[in-house]
């Protein structure tokens, strides 16, 4: 029987336009399912948007901050509305780019080296980066769909690269560059759907590259041995549960040249469009978009946090107030 499901799409920031695709593509396949489908269009006055939708559950196709970090889950749970992907803590956790590595750490996952920078210390961004060396890759440090994301060669490049990727959200993560092959894993569930390689004509898998036809190429599986292929995709599993991920999910990773394989980050909310990776990793897995969307779907769930009912607290006599002397 079919649900009445609210499509969250749209949103606040720079992934505004690739929520959009992703949310038509998923509102299209719910429909193909039987569900009757409402867009929700993320932005202010969500939380009176959502209470005037009549809906069962929520699909949350939004990517990037206000949507992937947690700040729309707690409010759905405020809402007591279900929705797919995963809870609170682990939103905000993985859209954390530096506190979840140091979540990998704690796991004993291996995770480029790399250190934070706030928007204020950007002009001292050579001091802080010491003895790093170069290249180095710079990003946004809470972000996604690689908006901001710069290889920096040499120093005179780091200052202005550190400043780009400031301006999306305030932080920047500056981690070591690992060359080799970029390798994601598609989760569904507590289980491993599947890998692909993704290959690319210049540095850095950008937001051209995965949305504008920059001449990424595909490898499914990746082009790695079965035995390799395998550990990759249990580091990507770990990587996962580490920040206590559920419903479904994506994981990048780098495939070092020196045979050392690291986790880059975790996508709790990757992308559903044309050319997104999770749809291709499920239908080599034998899942059609239509069935994936509907497993993504009959996952989604609340962190169900209720307070228990504490029993009255017995009266107990005043303490009396000393002053000192």
């Amino acid at each position: 029987m079919g649900k009445r499901v609210g499509v969250l799409m749209g949103g606040w920031g720079e992934e505004r336009e690739i929520s959009l695709k992703t949310g038509e593509a998923v509102v299209a396949a719910l429909e193909t399912l039987g569900h009757t489908v409402t867009r929700v269009f993320a932005g202010p006055g969500l939380d009176r948007a959502l209470r005037a939708a009549d809906i069962d559950v929520a699909f949350l196709a939004l990517h990037g901050r206000m949507g992937e970090d947690g700040r729309v889950q707690g409010l759905l749970e405020l809402l007591e509305i279900p929705y797919t992907g995963s809870g609170v803590l682990a939103s905000a956790l993985a859209m954390d780019k530096p506190m979840a590595k140091k979540l990998f750490q704690l796991h004993n996952l291996a995770s480029p080296q790399g250190y934070r920078v706030a928007r204020e210390d950007a002009e001292r961004a050579l001091e802080l980066h010491g003895d790093s060396g170069f290249p180095c890759v710079v990003k946004p440090a809470k972000g996604g769909s690689s908006v901001g994301l710069s290889v920096v060669h040499d120093a005179g490049a780091l200052v202005p690269a550190v400043v780009q990727a400031c301006r999306f959200g305030g932080e920047a993560l500056v981690e070591r560059f690992v060359q080799g092959q970029e390798v994601t894993v598609g989760i569904l569930g507590d289980s491993v759907l599947g890998s692909c390689e993704v290959s690319y004509p210049r540095e850095g898998f950008d937001y051209e590259a995965k949305y504008k036809g920059g001449g990424a190429q595909y490898f499914l599986p990746p082009r790695l041995s079965d035995t390799r292929r395998v550990n990759v995709e249990s580091l990507a599993l770990a990587a996962y549960r580490a920040l206590g991920c559920r419903g479904y999910g994506r994981v990048d990773l780098m495939c070092s040249d020196t045979e050392n394989d690291v986790v880059l980050e975790v996508n709790t909310l990757p992308g559903f469009t044309p050319t997104s990776l999770l749809p291709k990793i499920a239908a080599r897995a034998g899942l059609d978009f239509p069935a994936l969307v509907q497993g993504v779907l009959d996952r989604a769930t609340r962190d169900e946090s209720h307070v228990a009912e504490a029993a009255p607290l017995a009266p107990t006599a005043p303490v009396p107030l000393r002053v000192a002397r």
